[in-house]
């Protein structure tokens, strides 16, 4: 008997926002440049069991399909070719998107970005998602409407660089080798940046010593250019940025991405507190503050 071999899925979680239809739009764009069968997803902990009977007047799913069908039909009319599945779960949306994203190559959600009550929303769910499973995870901000259907169609490759940060402490292959695909996938140049404060030794009595901050900075373009030249190998065809920044790397991967079209940045699985996984203090500030979609790469 032969085994089951299943397409390639990206996986967007709905749930009405605006949020929640950039991301699917952003989602139908990449399933389409992957060649992947883009599955919309709806949780919801009360949805009707299934077999039960319901009149029109009775459905208490009616508003959760409507958030999947009304996605469905945007995207069709824009991907009329692309393949899509409707997914309503009976489930809370933490678990529900956990499971799908472990069936997944991708996982998109909405990001509703900074503030109290977005904060909240944010890191209620998709923070959880983002620190706890093993698949990418891109989320994406609420696009400003248009009546143009081409402009809104428009390639990633269109939007800007892929920006990917790197910290040079550790491994990243997993995280370079999503860069430099979303990047040649695109047509687009990646920016590799790489950030870090300068240490005590840095500074003297009348300010920072330039020779030790030129020995730092010349150290870590050394660092950077070696970590980037197998991938620079591997894919000859993506022209690369290298930025080497000797300040707070939040502030520098929030700008760099101002203008991208994405944001790569890297999850350690090996960040784990006695609470579970933990997300870095620059992965959340990218998360909140970042204007471009982000993808979280879990790595090594």
């Amino acid at each position: 008997m032969e085994a089951l071999v299943m397409d390639p899925v990206i996986t967007v979680g709905l749930d009405g926002s605006p949020e929640s239809r950039s991301a699917a739009l952003w989602a139908a764009q990449e399933a389409r440049l992957r060649g992947c069968t883009l599955r919309m997803l709806h949780a919801w902990v009360l949805l009707s069991a299934a077999g039960e009977k319901t009149t029109a007047e009775s459905d208490r799913d009616y508003w959760s399909k409507k958030i999947v069908d009304d996605a469905q039909r945007e995207i069709h009319q824009l991907y009329p070719e692309l393949p899509v599945t409707e997914e309503l779960v009976a489930e809370d949306p933490g678990p529900a998107l956990l499971a799908a994203a472990a069936e997944s190559e991708l996982l998109v959600l909405g990001s509703r970005g900074m503030g109290p009550i977005a904060a909240f929303f944010l890191g209620d769910i998709g923070l959880h998602v983002v620190a706890h499973t093993d698949t990418p995870v891109v989320l994406v901000r609420a696009q400003e409407d248009t009546a143009d259907t081409a402009a809104r169609a428009a390639p990633p490759s269109a939007v800007g660089d892929v920006v990917v940060g790197l910290n040079l402490q550790g491994p990243c292959d997993r995280l370079l080798e999503f860069a430099f695909t979303s990047a040649a996938r695109r047509g687009a140049t990646l920016h590799a940046v790489h950030a870090g404060k300068l240490p005590v030794q840095a500074y003297a009595p009348w300010g920072m010593d330039p020779d030790v901050v030129e020995d730092l900075s010349r150290d870590a373009r050394k660092l950077l250019g070696d970590t980037l030249r197998p991938w620079r190998e591997k894919f000859p065809g993506v022209e690369v940025k290298e930025s080497v920044h000797l300040e707070s790397p939040a502030r520098v991967i929030n700008r760099a991405a101002a203008g991208a079209g994405l944001l790569v940045m890297g999850r350690r699985h090996k960040h784990r507190t006695a609470l579970g996984p933990r997300i870095g203090p620059v992965l959340q500030s990218a998360l909140h503050h970042a204007p471009c979609p982000v993808a979280v790469a879990p790595h090594e």
